[in-house]
């Protein structure tokens, strides 16, 4: 669960520039613009299925490859512990409620080491950031695997190892996101955009399914430590990139509060922006319910099994996800990206609430995953939306802002989730928060018509 914010900001909603600077993208120079292999790239269109599905052209760029094939790897670690987190602290506590209260302990530090991690990715070498925070991921990975192995079973432990994992998630995530675009040119960015969010989900999968497998046969503690060496490999991945200093033509200032408010400033220009983030906050703070899930397996779906109930719940979104992702060709190609942000997001609160009406394990997986597909198209068309956002001197900074935005929604709903659920009841707390998802972005849309009539 907590580790899963590594998918929604890793590699899936990079930003980019080509309308807010006269066409020129500022992310490319001749030091570290990103180089083919010599073949001329071809363009995404074609004849048949070939018009639908995926765009590879940045898989040409062998530093993009590299950093790319180290997600397939780490995506999965990442998940095995997302599962074991929350799976180790109920087993404690026996309460969803504090499953719900652990999240909020990494909020803090995300949003804090998130917006200061941006504003350090515009001012120094992009690459040895991320190769400091991804040393350090992988350190704190092996002490959640110390505290398992040697049975300490302390939900304060876990919410502080929680807390130093999310500030080191906080100012990695913003690095890497921006970093994507010095890799490839600004023609492939949203190929890039698509493949990085694809294996992500792809990993959201394989992750707590293999949770489920491995939980009965090596335990918790042995999870923590596969993530860790998963870890390793993207460290490798980022010794193999070129350096990223900030370009020659930014704007070059430390990285303190002042740095940070002029990406505040920055991003309040944008109100298209600031209303496609207030819809995916609906999205996430109501209907998010994954503090639920390991109630939902050890009682709701019980009879089918804890350890399958639980890598099901925790794979169907993301699987749906994959699905949207391996079609995206279906719906890249319309306009009104705003209008389509608010009708995922609708289509988003429908499948939860239908979540909450399931008894059966399998339909509620086919809602999860009509949930996952719908959060595929809010993010493809989000992502469509920030192409505008930020010149290179300021994408770390808007990535900061994201970051908070996307990750510190599912935290806030883990909180809201888990104590509703554990007063009202699992059932009540997840369709009562799919119906005000639904209710709530269609006073948005209602309300702001900047939004629904936003097309490019």
């Amino acid at each position: 669960m907590y580790q899963a914010a590594r998918k929604s900001v890793d590699t899936s909603e990079s930003t980019t520039d080509n309308g807010t600077d006269g066409g020129k993208r500022s992310g490319t120079d001749s030091g570290t613009a990103a180089q083919d292999d010599g073949q001329d790239a071809e363009g995404p269109k074609g004849r048949g299925w070939r018009r639908w599905a995926m765009d590879t052209r940045p898989l040409r760029r062998p530093a993009y490859r590299r950093l790319w094939t180290s997600t397939i790897v780490t995506s999965v670690g990442s998940q095995l512990t997302a599962v074991a987190v929350p799976k180790q602290i109920y087993d404690i506590t026996g309460s969803s409620a504090w499953v719900g209260y652990a999240s909020l302990a990494g909020l803090l530090p995300l949003a804090v080491f998130g917006l200061w991690g941006g504003a350090i990715a515009d001012s120094m070498d992009r690459r040895r950031l991320l190769l400091l925070t991804n040393s350090g991921l992988a350190v704190t990975s092996v002490l959640f695997w110390v505290q398992a192995a040697i049975g300490l079973d302390s939900v304060v432990v876990l919410m502080a190892l929680l807390a130093l994992q999310q500030a080191f998630f906080g100012l990695n995530s913003p690095a890497r996101s921006a970093s994507i675009a010095r890799l490839v040119p600004a023609e492939e960015l949203p190929a890039a955009n698509a493949l990085g969010s694809t294996v992500m989900q792809t990993g959201l999968v394989a992750g707590p399914l293999l949770a489920g497998v491995l939980i009965p046969v090596i335990g918790l503690s042995e999870l923590y430590l596969i993530d860790a060496l998963a870890l390793c490999v993207t460290v490798w991945a980022v010794l193999r990139l070129p350096a990223l200093p900030p370009l020659s033509t930014a704007v070059k200032s430390s990285a303190g509060w002042q740095a940070i408010a002029d990406g505040f400033r920055y991003m309040s220009l944008h109100k298209v922006l600031l209303l496609s983030f207030l819809a995916d906050i609906i999205a996430m703070v109501l209907g998010m319910p994954r503090a639920l899930f390991p109630q939902l397996a050890a009682h709701t779906y019980a009879s089918y099994g804890e350890g399958l109930a639980l890598g099901l719940l925790f794979a169907a979104i993301p699987i749906g996800a994959v699905l949207g992702g391996l079609l995206s060709g279906t719906f890249s190609r319309a306009r009104r990206h705003g209008l389509m942000v608010i009708l995922s997001v609708i289509a988003w609160g429908v499948a939860i609430a239908g979540l909450g009406l399931s008894t059966n394990l399998w339909v509620a997986v086919v809602f999860l995953a009509a949930a996952g597909v719908a959060d595929m198209v809010s993010m493809v068309f989000r992502g469509a939306i920030l192409l505008s956002a930020a010149t290179d001197e300021m994408r770390g900074r808007m990535q900061g802002v994201f970051i908070v935005v996307v990750a510190g929604g599912p935290r806030l709903a883990d909180v809201l989730h888990g104590t509703v659920g554990s007063a009202l009841g699992v059932r009540t707390a997840i369709a009562g928060g799919g119906l005000l998802v639904v209710l709530a972005t269609l006073v948005l849309a209602l309300a702001t018509p900047a939004l629904r009539e936003y097309r490019i």
